[in-house]
């Protein structure tokens, strides 16, 4: 009878613990659980910060930051040489033009005016790539990935949405948009950055 008792107190200790490994495994961020970790290119990444993007009183999105490894500065993040992910889990539903379009201002306000005329190309890429999103939902997912050697591939509920965009200049002007000088959200910007 008492190693039956033990036996059950095993079991339970046990099941106690793997739901705490289970439930470690996930960040959750305005009701969005995101995993501590992904693939992208046969590459592990780790998530580096999360948080909510908030405009005015309305929580837009949940945002996630993959890197092969964690990293606190923008500089940092850039220089890095292997895959990379931001995911956007939209709180709300959201009008693919004024995303779009929020998404181009963040980019313009974070790159200098040369910047700016290296990438009309992948700009106008970027811009027919929202348009041609027909709709976005409360709990549509947005990936925005790196792959070398390829480019930024940009999925839309993990189904990929226009053309590769092959510059990492450009890609990490893109990552400015949450991350530069003038982030759209700057409590955002520092949890992405693990603060």
């Amino acid at each position: 009878m008492k190693a039956r008792k033990n036996l059950m107190s095993l079991v339970v200790a046990a099941s106690f613990t793997m739901g705490l490994g289970m439930t470690a495994h996930a960040m959750e961020v305005g009701g969005i659980k995101l995993d501590d970790t992904t693939k992208v290119a046969n590459q592990e990444l780790k998530l580096n910060g999360a948080g909510v993007r908030t405009w005015a009183v309305f929580k837009v999105y949940a945002a996630g930051l993959y890197l092969t490894e964690k990293k606190k500065t923008v500089p940092e993040i850039a220089a890095l040489n292997g895959a990379r992910r931001i995911k956007l889990v939209l709180l709300r539903d959201v009008n693919n033009e004024e995303l779009g379009q929020a998404f181009m201002d963040g980019l313009n306000a974070n790159s200098d005016k040369a910047e700016k005329a290296k990438f009309v190309n992948q700009t106008m890429k970027m811009g027919e790539i929202f348009a041609s999103i027909p709709k976005l939902s409360k709990g549509d997912a947005i990936t925005c990935d790196w792959v070398p050697g390829q480019g930024m591939h940009v999925l839309v509920n993990d189904k990929r949405v226009g053309e590769v965009l092959p510059d990492i200049a450009f890609y990490n002007a893109f990552m400015r948009i949450w991350l530069g000088e003038k982030p759209v959200d700057n409590t955002l910007k520092q949890a992405l950055l693990g603060g």
